[in-house]
């Protein structure tokens, strides 16, 4: 479950760690009077839940009344890649003169929680865990214990973080770490942590994701989320339907049963040069009817240029799966995106001589399904 920006900001201000000043705000004129009661210059943000909001449009910095109306009127209402803006953060601009990273996570190959910093924040972290690994300063903890002082304190000095304010980042990391672990985090972060001229630190920035299935434990979080989800049409429609389901930047929508093997189809499709829409999971015993409300969902995302299919039978059937897939195809005059369909395991043989090809391709590897699909949604790019 992921939380806004302002609603990650309320529960990190709440732990003490430094936030500017800033107010929620629906509409034009809710943005310009919360700008002028803090004052200028202000950041106006887009409250969605997608990254590179800034590159999208989707934040201003503005120093004046005409120009907080310009651009509260611009981002309020806009389509931010596929996500609807109808809330914005007011929020005191911060003269900075270094931006850092700091985040926890969980390093599932250790087995083991993982606290980073890095002094390139304000870019995409995951870039720069691709492109320069050694730029982030890792310490695994272990959650037995907890985190240690002198652990915070070794990952900022091995960031390479000044010294002078080593200590402030250091009590931020281990705030970050307090509130993972308390609040059942998935992820925590910061980026930017900026320091400014005047050696403060302030979260310019805020990430929080929970774990759903620790939900129960957490009613508070839990009624955020629910607030968060309130925009997204198609988050509240995997609510509905009972579907995990996470929308992501791409344009290749994946379905299949079973979180593996929707893990598996994401990374096929970045390896093959696409881009994931989305991670589908219609669950183990997707009958017919889930398998249509899976396809009205994709088919509903505006950034979706093709769909594939990723089915293995074992509780689910592939002719049950094959038989969804028409009837839900069927009631399109004009199919709105090419859909490719891989099937294996019970009954794949009998659901591919039922699936009518004159609505999908029909492909016999996970490969070649996901080669097809990465192919459809480049020739939708070009037209």
């Amino acid at each position: 479950m992921r939380l806004h920006e302002y609603q990650a900001k309320q529960v990190f201000a709440d732990a003490s760690v430094p936030t500017p000043a800033s107010t929620l705000a629906e509409t034009v004129d809710e943005a310009v009077d919360a700008a002028e009661d803090i004052g200028y210059p202000v950041a106006i943000k887009a409250q969605v839940h997608v990254g590179g909001r800034g590159k999208a449009g989707g934040i201003k910095l503005v120093d004046d009344t005409e120009e907080a109306r310009e651009a509260a009127d611009s981002i309020l209402g806009m389509d931010l890649k596929g996500f609807h803006v109808s809330k914005v953060l007011v929020e005191e601009a911060v003269d900075f003169v270094t931006e850092l990273y700091v985040g926890v996570t969980m390093d599932r190959g250790e087995g083991r929680p993982v606290a980073m910093v890095s002094t390139k924040g304000g870019v995409d972290i995951e870039a720069v865990a691709e492109e320069t690994p050694e730029a982030i300063a890792r310490e695994h903890i272990d959650p037995a214990f907890g985190m240690h002082p002198f652990q915070a304190r070794k990952a900022v000095y091995d960031a390479g973080v000044d010294r002078e304010v080593a200590n402030d980042v250091a009590r931020v990391l281990t705030t970050l770490y307090q509130l993972w672990d308390d609040r059942d985090g998935a992820d925590v972060e910061v980026n930017p942590l900026m320091i400014t001229s005047d050696g403060e630190v302030v979260a310019a920035d805020a990430v929080m994701n929970i774990d759903g299935d620790a939900l129960f434990r957490q009613p508070e979080l839990q009624e955020m989320g629910e607030k968060a989800a309130e925009g997204d049409e198609l988050e509240q429609k995997a609510d509905e339907y009972g579907f995990d389901y996470v929308r992501l930047d791409g344009n290749v929508g994946i379905i299949g049963n079973g979180a593996g093997l929707v893990m598996t189809t994401l990374d096929l499709v970045d390896y093959y040069g696409g881009e994931p829409a989305n991670f589908l999971d219609v669950g183990g015993g997707a009958k017919a009817d889930r398998i249509a409300n899976a396809l009205d969902m994709v088919f509903s995302d505006d950034n979706v240029d093709s769909v594939v299919f990723n089915i293995f039978g074992g509780i689910t059937r592939g002719d049950e799966v094959a038989n969804g897939i028409n009837q839900a195809l069927e009631q399109f005059d004009e199919i709105p995106k090419p859909v490719t369909v891989r099937l294996a395991g019970t009954n794949a043989e009998e659901g591919m001589e039922i699936l009518n090809e004159e609505l999908v391709t029909v492909e016999h590897t996970l490969e070649d399904a996901v080669q097809r699909a990465v192919q459809y949604a480049k020739e939708e790019e070009e037209e």
